[in-house]
């Protein structure tokens, strides 16, 4: 199987109604492929929901779409039970989680308790109700969006939910010429999300998902990942270095982006592509360095700086 050319398929219909850079589309797929979930963070209007919508409509399967709030309660994403006084008995009706793509938008306005109900979801793919656990479908991805200018009637996310998503990072604003298409290409601002297309399925994510299991590494690249990992756990500035997690999201994330790439190997550039995304959610600055106005993405590119790339040599 191709994985450049379903990368290629599902960017082409996303590439319909979003303007904006394409690595973001590498990296939300790279994470589907490395079986874990995406937070887009960053200012409101330039286009994490419509990004978000088209990748899962073009990715085919089914699709559900919650918005934070905070009275949402951990059942409306779990599902619940619902009496029926005709023959006394309970029908269980599933909540929006029970999906291939999840558009969680604006995350933080739901209440801790009702973000804390995704933990087991992604962390394990199962859920827990009615005192039995349930497996999720195969494959599950979480897109997750939050404006973290904006503070009234918001929840921060805790470390340990962060952790969960494999990448956290923003689109930041569109290029000149990107802007300027969707200011005055008449016909793409008026395109919706309804003229993306399916061109993947959950069958074909699977297969491919199994190719990156198998994709080859160096163990120059593993002991790249290893030293990175090492660099944020002694980094002075950092309260929380990089966990094991954190290492293993970045090799795993790593082998996926190379397989979207056309590769059947794994460079340290692409190691070096997704550290900042999947690092910012997971390492935290000690009460100093906060006070002294310091912040995480920073100290991490100062890491990435500091330590030598490694140079591969393929016969």
């Amino acid at each position: 199987m191709d994985a450049r050319s379903w990368r290629d398929r599902v960017a082409a219909e996303a590439a319909k109604v979003f303007r904006g850079d394409g690595r973001a589309v590498d990296w939300i797929l790279t994470a589907l492929l490395a079986g874990g979930h995406v937070l887009l963070e960053d200012v409101p209007g330039v286009g994490k929901t419509v990004l978000a919508k088209a990748l899962a409509k073009a990715l085919g399967g089914a699709f559900s779409r919650v918005q934070g709030t905070p009275d949402l309660l951990p059942a409306d994403l779990l599902g619940f039970s619902v009496y029926r006084p005709q023959d006394g008995t309970f029908e269980f009706r599933p909540g929006p989680v029970e999906t291939f793509v999840l558009l969680f938008d604006e995350i933080n306005r739901a209440s801790p308790r009702t973000q804390s109900a995704l933990l087991q979801a992604m962390g394990e793919g199962e859920v827990s109700r009615d005192g039995r656990v349930v497996a999720l479908p195969d494959p599950f991805l979480i897109l997750a969006t939050e404006n973290p200018v904006e503070f009234e009637g918001t929840f921060p996310l805790p470390e340990a939910q962060r952790d969960r998503f494999l990448l956290t990072f923003g689109l930041g604003y569109p290029t000149r010429e990107h802007e300027q298409t969707i200011l005055t290409d008449l016909p793409f601002s008026r395109r919706g999300v309804d003229e993306v297309e399916a061109v993947s399925s959950p069958e074909e994510v699977r297969e491919l998902r199994a190719l990156v299991r198998g994709l080859h590494a160096d163990a120059k690249v593993l002991g790249y990942v290893l030293d990175l990992a090492a660099a944020t756990r002694s980094e002075a500035a950092f309260r929380l270095g990089l966990s094991p997690r954190g290492s293993l999201a970045l090799f795993t994330a790593a082998k996926a982006l190379a397989l979207i790439r056309g590769r059947s190997w794994v460079l340290p550039d692409d190691v070096k592509e997704l550290f900042l995304p999947v690092a910012a959610g997971r390492v935290s600055l000690t009460p100093v360095a906060a006070a002294r106005g310091l912040e995480a993405p920073r100290v991490l590119a100062d890491v990435l700086e500091r330590l030598p790339t490694p140079a591969l040599v393929r016969g």
